[in-house]
């Protein structure tokens, strides 16, 4: 299990102070003093200082013996992880096999899609996902694609050409369907009249 020195709530609350905030994109962007931070901060030295101080206090900001400052940017990732772990698994892909478990779970949240994947083979997965939605043999029109895909992310355009262009779906004279994909048959419970 990961261990973090800070959980994500405490790192929220470290940062929900406007100066603070300031402060820590200003560490971010390389600021290593505190003339630095104030001038990249905006603020005024007495607030800098402060909320440096903070930040030294708590730990995410280590102060060396020359007076250098060096943020601990790990720290997110370490309470990130720490958080994933500790959080219940999603039973929203359980289903799923693992690998594809995986990629859904970092993309997909309650049923829509948190953003579009930049690398393919994540890509792949979640235009599967997406094209589940499409029912085989159907004849859908542009806008009702669009209206179907709008239902998971706002970029229907993008989705639309991604599930074209890699063959999720077909496209000729204004309509769509679907022409690729896992596809799994509804189960249908067996008629009384067929024998077990």
């Amino acid at each position: 299990m990961t261990t973090s020195p800070f959980s994500a709530r405490e790192l929220v609350g470290l940062l929900a102070d406007d100066d603070r905030r300031a402060v820590f994109a200003a560490l971010v962007l390389g600021a290593t003093d505190l003339p630095t931070v104030r001038a990249r901060s905006g603020l005024e030295l007495r607030a800098a200082a402060k909320a440096v101080q903070r930040l030294v206090d708590v730990g995410l900001v280590v102060q060396g013996d020359d007076g250098m400052l060096h943020l601990l940017g790990e720290a997110f990732a370490l309470a990130a992880r720490a958080e994933a772990e500790r959080a219940p698994r999603s039973s929203e892909h359980d289903e799923e096999p693992e690998d594809v478990a995986r990629v859904l779970r970092i993309f997909v949240r309650e049923g829509r899609l948190t953003s579009i994947p930049t690398v393919h083979s994540k890509r792949l997965v979640i235009l599967d996902w997406l094209s589940q939605r499409f029912e085989p043999g159907r004849r859908y029109s542009e806008k009702m694609v669009n209206l179907m895909l709008a239902q998971v992310h706002p970029d229907t355009a993008a989705l639309r050409r991604y599930l074209v262009d890699d063959e999720f779906l077909s496209r000729a004279d204004g309509e769509y369907w679907r022409s690729g994909g896992n596809y799994v048959p509804a189960v249908e419970p067996p008629s009384p009249d067929t024998p077990a």
